[in-house]
């Protein structure tokens, strides 16, 4: 994902958005994501509001979560087609935005509380 397509969501992201009434929200550069979990399921994404000073409110893993130190790495958002391409369609849901989904088509997105 280059820049400017950071900056504009493709058709699929447009929709989603739509399809859940959310604004469009173009993400940061960076995720989160557990690169050792991408072979289970099913992939859980929450998008927090951006801390000062922060480059990163997407969080993705796959499988059970844990709070280890290292769980998530921070990767480029254009490497997410690569690793994650399930996920591409949800990042440009809004901050406080949750999804659920898993590879036979399973969606829930919803929106959490933001502190």
């Amino acid at each position: 994902m280059q820049a400017i397509e950071r900056c504009r969501p493709d058709e699929l992201q447009q929709k989603l958005c739509e399809k859940y009434g959310l604004p469009v929200h173009p993400p940061e550069g960076m995720v989160a994501i557990a690169l050792a979990t991408l072979d289970k399921t099913p992939i859980y994404g929450t998008r927090i509001q951006l801390p000062e000073g922060g480059t990163v409110s997407w969080f993705i893993h796959c499988g059970d979560y844990s709070d280890a130190s290292g769980f998530y790495q921070a990767v480029h958002t254009e490497h997410v087609k690569k690793e994650l391409p399930e996920v591409m369609k949800y990042l440009f849901l809004p901050e406080g935005a949750k999804f659920i989904i898993d590879r036979d088509g399973y969606e829930d997105v919803w929106m959490a509380e933001l502190p």
